[in-house]
């Protein structure tokens, strides 16, 4: 990087990157675990993981909210020098940085199928989708105010997560344009050719 810039990712990238793993991870182990009946049967499982999944999606979606807001309120306009991380590339550090993780998470919800079948898997589930959702409330916060939120890649944890940790002093902000992921970190769609 030349000239004292610094590479960024985008927020919603490093937020949404553990969705679909845990999500799908979480879909595998319930639809694994509903094969099992458990000490307590498969209906009260499946109740118990429902209730746990609507909980968990909404924990994981309202954790360190004021945080986030606080450091996009603060967000100071990045520099012409500045690196900005591709999404694919975010989206692989995180997933390879949790990866142990994830198979531990997947591993236990399986066997915790033998005490509760499916309730596990329908935890694991609701953490995804909790981080579907707020990568969704950042995406919002990003369009409402017409500027994609980054951080510095050097502030996140060893592991490409944390995008509002300790270590994260400020964020930086571009124009909505910037980057090749969309508000939220969705993949952006391109215009199809005529």
């Amino acid at each position: 990087m030349a000239r004292g810039g610094q590479g960024l990712a985008r927020v919603a990238v490093v937020v949404r990157a553990g969705a679909a793993p845990l999500w799908w991870l979480g879909v595998c182990a319930a639809g694994i675990g509903v094969l099992v009946p458990g000490l307590t049967g498969r209906r009260i499982g499946l109740l118990a993981g429902a209730a746990l999944f609507v909980v968990a999606a909404a924990v994981v979606a309202s954790v360190r909210r004021r945080r986030y807001a606080a450091l996009a309120r603060s967000a100071a306009r990045a520099g012409k020098h500045d690196v900005l991380q591709d999404r694919a590339v975010s989206v692989r550090n995180w997933r390879r940085g949790h990866r142990w993780w994830l198979l531990l998470a997947f591993l236990a919800a399986l066997g915790s199928a033998f005490a509760v079948p499916a309730a596990g898997g329908l935890l694991l589930a609701g953490c995804g989708a909790g981080l579907w959702l707020k990568a969704a409330w950042i995406g919002r916060r990003e369009q409402a105010e017409d500027a994609l939120l980054w951080v510095r890649v050097d502030w996140l944890a060893r592991n490409g997560g944390r995008p509002a940790g300790k270590a994260v002093r400020s964020y930086r902000s571009t124009g909505i344009a910037a980057g090749d992921a969309a508000p939220g970190g969705s993949r952006r769609k391109t215009a199809a050719l005529v």
